[in-house]
């Protein structure tokens, strides 16, 4: 993957949607078939995504809820957001009007920490035709572009999930992977410390696991650091070329966004679903602290 596969920028979806011109100065540029929208507005410990969504959202997007359609059952075992069944997320996909092949664009308004779950769950299930929007709505505000309010009600679309599109670790695989090697932690570095643990039940990281917390793959205004720059942040944590690189979070949704942020320098990742959520509950599993 290029970043031109992972993200797109706000004026490119405008003229996408028939929105304005084309961003660049020059070339030819043939039509596109303008993007599915999903927004996915969520946050840890809040609730109110759906609220904000009715307010204000990019015109034709429809929402998706986390807990309900981009995660399956929770439990000490599995985890707070475990992968969902492959036919629920068929089904869940369809309702949102996804189509086999048709182009998809997620966003929220964090900066893509929870569209980039909805992306990476897409992309899982074989369906590669989807982008993160940079910035998010935030970006889409600031560049005057409409946005319209109230609930949209797609027309049914006929994916077709198939997994594997994306590489999957279990608690077994990750704890392997700090040996052989780079797995990430994607939480504030003060969880990752064990200094605090807002939610799961023991505090610290999986022992072996490397501090890159998501919110350093985003510059101040929330959109996604240059390509060199993602490249110095993520060969400081020693992820460099020939490395097999994995990537957990408190429950995998964070984690997804540091996948993305590889991958659109060309860094290939698996992605933890258990995540500390799982792993700190089960008594088996060593935790270590500190840096």
């Amino acid at each position: 993957m290029t970043r031109e596969d992972v993200l797109v920028s706000p004026e490119r979806l405008a003229w996408e949607l028939g929105f304005g011109e084309h961003p660049h100065d020059s070339g030819a540029f043939d039509d596109v078939e303008p993007p599915v929208l999903l927004d996915v507005r969520w946050a840890l410990g809040q609730d109110d995504g759906h609220e904000r969504y009715l307010e204000g959202h990019l015109p034709g997007a429809v929402f998706v809820d986390m807990e309900l359609e981009l995660a399956g059952p929770a439990s000490p075992a599995a985890g707070r957001h475990p992968l969902p069944a492959p036919e629920v997320f068929e089904q869940a996909a369809r309702s949102w009007g996804v189509r086999e092949g048709a182009p998809v664009v997620v966003y929220d308004a964090t900066g893509g920490t929870a569209a980039s779950r909805a992306w990476w769950l897409l992309r899982w299930a074989g369906h590669t035709a989807v982008r993160i929007l940079d910035g998010g709505l935030p970006a889409w505000v600031r560049a005057d572009l409409p946005t319209e309010s109230g609930e949209v009600l797609a027309e049914r679309g006929d994916v077709v999930v198939r997994p594997g599109g994306m590489p999957v670790l279990t608690a077994s695989d990750a704890a392997l992977l700090t040996r052989s090697g780079v797995l990430l932690d994607a939480r504030a570095a003060e969880r990752f410390r064990g200094e605090v643990e807002p939610i799961d039940p023991r505090a610290g990281h999986v022992p072996g696991a490397r501090s890159a917390p998501t919110h350093e793959n985003l510059d101040d205004a929330g959109s996604f650091l240059a390509d060199e720059r993602l490249r110095e942040r993520f060969a400081a944590v020693g992820v460099l070329p020939g490395v097999d690189v994995g990537v957990y979070c408190g429950s995998g949704v964070t984690a997804a966004h540091q996948v993305a942020a590889l991958a659109a320098v060309g860094i290939d990742a698996a992605l933890y679903p258990g995540s500390w959520s799982q792993w700190s509950h089960d008594d088996a599993r060593p935790v270590a602290t500190g840096e």
